[in-house]
C-alpha cells in the first residue's frame, strides 16, 4: 500500500526537524502510542494500541532512521507486530521551507498481513491517512505553544 502527501506545520524547519527526531515530541503527537524510546543512534522502540473497524490491538515495533541529511529529508523503516497481525514499512520524509512554516512531504511504501489486513486495503489506507492528519496537527499545536 502506498501512502503519499504532505502538511504544513506553522514552525521554522529546524525547529520541526528538532520535534520529529524527539521521542517525547513524536510520543505525544503518535496517535495510540503508549511508549516510544529511543534504542540507540537513530533508532527507536514502540508500542502502539491501533484500531480499524473491528480489528484492534497492541503493536511492539522498531523504526530505523537512515540518510539523514539535516535539516531536509531522512527515511525511516518501520516494522512491528502483535496480536492483530504486522506491519512493515518504508517512508522518506522531505522538509521544506514555506511561507510561514514548514511543508513535510512524505512517501511510505507499507506492507500489513495477518487479522489486520482483513478489513480491506480502502479501509486501512483510509485509517493510515487519519492518523498521518491527527499526528501532524498534534505536532503543529505542539510548535506553536513551544515557541
Amino acid at each position: 500500500m502506498k501512502i503519499e502527501g504532505s502538511s504544513d506545520i506553522p514552525a521554522q524547519r529546524q525547529k520541526v526537524w528538532a520535534a520529529l527526531l524527539d521521542p517525547v515530541q513524536l510520543a505525544t503527537a503518535m496517535v495510540g502510542c503508549e511508549k516510544l524510546e529511543a534504542a540507540g543512534e537513530g533508532e527507536y522502540r514502540a508500542t502502539l494500541k491501533v484500531g480499524v473497524g473491528a480489528v484492534k490491538g497492541t503493536f511492539e515495533g522498531k523504526v530505523k532512521l537512515s540518510d539523514l541529511e539535516p535539516p531536509s529529508r531522512y527515511k525511516m523503516a518501520v516494522e512491528g507486530s502483535g496480536g492483530p497481525g504486522f506491519v512493515r514499512g518504508e517512508a522518506a520524509m522531505e522538509l521544506a521551507d514555506i511561507e510561514g512554516g514548514t511543508r513535510i512531504s512524505y512517501s511510505a511504501d507499507v506492507q500489513v498481513g495477518g487479522l489486520i489486513a482483513s478489513v480491506g486495503q480502502r479501509m486501512l489506507g483510509g485509517v493510515a491517512k487519519m492518523m498521518l492528519d491527527q499526528f501532524f496537527s498534534r505536532m503543529s499545536e505542539q510548535l506553536q505553544d513551544n515557541p
